[in-house]
């Protein structure tokens, strides 16, 4: 009895976290993730210095842990990847730690609250999660930065990726839009008739396909960062296994040798 109603307070426990996660009940896209593909993590750890880290700071990483885990050289870190200056006023190094280039009373002022540090966002939301705020955002007017996202609506982000992925306006369907075949409407149109959806109304400089793969190789980034342990993590328990299996053989016979002399 106890071991059920503990199951179910942590049932209610988790319930209110995984609707969070999920964008307030929004269906995720889904991210295929690979942190062992080292060449998104280098075009992500690229994406994320030229647009991101003007505003978000990922302080529980280091310029040269980065660069070991991504295979870059330091002069590659000091040419790519540092864009910003410490509390003195100096250029970042490369033993730094990757803070932001805007100032967090700066950043109050101009968009009402500091932007957050993004060092943990792969795990405290999710790959998908990331993937998908980064595809929902659309024009509209009566939000301060004028746009908004179906993922986290009324975000006070700007859309900064809008000139690369283009600008989508939230829009309903009207009749006769929906593709016909033979004369038929499809089931599937049928069911999503008069259901706002986001419509490309000007197309940016990147195509559909390219602005997927750039956001997916950012998603692939900030999850990494999250836990760059992971990269390692397979590897390490392939060993331990192997150890434990060995550990079992020499405690067999130490067992038996105990043993002897009673069986």
């Amino acid at each position: 009895m106890k071991t059920k109603l503990l199951g179910v307070i942590f049932a209610g426990l988790l319930a209110p976290i995984t609707a969070f996660a999920a964008g307030g009940g929004v269906e995720l896209e889904k991210a295929n993730i690979d942190v062992h593909n080292k060449a998104s993590l280098q075009r992500g750890a690229k994406y994320f210095a030229n647009y991101c880290q003007g505003c978000h700071s990922l302080k529980f990483s280091r310029y040269n842990r980065v660069a070991k885990d991504l295979g870059l050289t330091e002069e590659q870190v000091k040419e790519n990847l540092i864009f910003t200056r410490g509390e003195d006023g100096e250029p970042s190094k490369v033993g730094d730690l990757m803070v932001n280039a805007i100032s967090q009373k700066n950043a109050a002022e101009w968009f009402g609250a500091p932007p957050p540090d993004l060092s943990l966002v792969g795990r405290s939301r999710s790959g998908d999660w990331i993937y998908s705020y980064l595809n929902a955002f659309y024009l509209d007017p009566s939000r301060p930065m004028g746009v908004n996202n179906t993922v986290f609506p009324n975000v006070g982000m700007p859309h900064v990726l809008g000139e690369l992925q283009g600008w989508k306006a939230m829009q309903t369907a009207e009749a006769g839009e929906h593709d016909k075949q033979d004369g038929e409407a499809h089931a599937e149109d049928d069911a999503h008739h008069g259901e706002p959806q986001l419509v490309m109304v000007k197309k940016g400089t990147m195509s559909e396909a390219e602005y997927e793969q750039m956001i997916l190789d950012l998603t692939n980034y900030l999850v990494y960062v999250s836990e760059p342990a992971q990269l390692h993590r397979k590897t390490y328990g392939v060993y331990v296994l192997l150890f434990l299996a060995l550990l079992f053989v020499f405690s067999y016979f130490l067992k038996k040798e105990y043993w002897k002399d009673i069986h």
